[in-house]
């Protein structure tokens, strides 16, 4: 058996490729992870997914010079309304290229704009379309978002790098908040991204008030395996999660079904957690803006307190001599107002005591004597009665001059 070098043998392979291939087919497959560099060529890679499993079943790379790609995609663009970009089915003319150092690359010589939608773009409406359909496809951006969201469940690799650059940017805040962060791993390629995310996110609705939001960071990658977040069992728990989810699980050009019904999406880990820090900075801001304006408002409260307790301080003599001077004018008028009463009461009686000194006057024994009236008084009482005497009594009769001894002879 002949032994060939690696060169030997891809060159083999190159000549067998130019030989047995025409010059040019048209082919059609899905764009998936479309970049390009400075100098303006673009480089992606065309995939084809089973139509029943949704795995991929062919991929290979591919290439558009920048002279044909300065005209193609603005051709393609206007003729179609959609961007150039991963995702979409398209029908392209290809050249089949092996290289000995870069191997199969299939260049692209022209396109066909009438081509619809790739698989990914339509599967991805039916699933947001079924979601509209259900009413759920816009309930966790409906979710109110904390203003401190510093408790965060995160779903991610642990070997990712994208986790690692999350957590630094986080801890390394020029504001110095603190964050409390807790990895529930995941998948974020290959076949179980969905298995694997729906478990993490039942293991944190079971913790749900130790958290405030939920992130899902993925970073970098090919956009061929980002099909994992492009299924209705994970699109359907993300959107009815009772935490506001954040995704970053791409690069800016990636985009997937769970990013459109997150509450907010974000093109990185780095930009996730640049929101959450920025979120934070708001309700700072917002905090030291009300304080500055309690301090203001309070500071300004006392100096019209302290304005207004001097004012009175210099009104106080003045007000206690004008109220020393009523009380004066006050208690004079009571005192010459009590002289009055007490003048005019001592009057009354005076008047009064006349009265009855004139009655007492009038009733008195010599006043009756002097009208002619006599007292008959026996062992120096006086008698009011016949009955009272008896015969041989010595009486004393009274008059108004003088006295007369007498004896009862008899009485009838």
């Amino acid at each position: 058996m002949e032994t060939l070098t690696l060169y030997e043998l891809n060159a083999l392979v190159r000549r067998s490729v130019e030989h047995n291939l025409s010059a040019e087919y048209w082919i059609q497959a899905e764009l998936s992870d479309v970049r390009t560099n400075a100098t303006g060529h673009c480089f992606l890679e065309f995939i084809q997914k089973d139509s029943g499993s949704n795995n991929l079943i062919a991929k290979a790379r591919g290439t558009i010079w920048s002279n044909v790609f300065r005209l193609l995609k603005p051709y393609f663009e206007e003729s179609t309304g959609q961007a150039f970009t991963s995702g979409i089915k398209v029908m392209v003319l290809v050249s089949v290229s092996f290289h000995e150092l870069y191997g199969y690359t299939l260049v692209v010589q022209d396109i066909d704009p009438a081509y619809t939608l790739g698989d990914v773009v339509a599967r991805r409406r039916e699933i947001l379309k079924q979601l509209e359909d259900e009413g759920v496809l816009t309930l966790n951006r409906e979710l109110e978002f904390p203003h401190l969201p510093q408790r965060i469940a995160i779903i991610s690799s642990a070997t990712a790098a994208g986790y690692g650059d999350f957590c630094h940017q986080l801890q390394n805040n020029s504001r110095g908040f603190y964050f409390h962060t807790e990895l529930f791993p995941a998948l974020m390629q290959g076949e179980q991204v969905e298995e694997s995310i729906l478990a993490a996110l039942d293991k944190i609705l079971l913790r749900l008030s130790e958290f405030d939001v939920v992130v899902i960071i993925r970073g970098g990658g090919a956009t061929s395996d980002l099909s994992g977040f492009d299924t209705y069992l994970l699109a359907a728990a993300c959107a009815q999660f009772p935490l506001p989810i954040i995704t970053g699980i791409g690069h800016e050009r990636d985009d997937t079904v769970i990013d459109a019904v997150a509450h907010t999406r974000v093109k990185t880990p780095t930009a996730a957690a640049e929101f959450l820090i920025d979120c934070m900075s708001e309700t700072a801001d917002e905090l030291e803006m009300l304080a500055t304006r309690l301090y203001s408002t309070v500071r300004s409260r006392l100096q019209k307190e302290h304005h207004k307790i001097s004012m009175l301080t210099n009104r106080i003599p003045t007000l206690v001599i004008r109220r020393l001077s009523e009380r004066q004018t006050r208690l004079a008028e009571i005192r010459k107002d009590l002289s009055r009463t007490v003048f005019n009461q001592l009057t009354h009686q005076r008047y009064r005591l006349n009265l009855l000194q004139q009655r007492v006057a009038d009733a008195s024994p010599e006043r009756l004597l002097a009208r002619g009236y006599s007292m008959t008084i026996k062992n120096g009482h006086i008698v009011k009665a016949a009955s009272e005497l008896n015969s041989g009594d010595e009486l004393t009769i009274r008059l108004y001059q003088g006295e007369v001894q007498t004896k009862v002879i008899s009485k009838s």
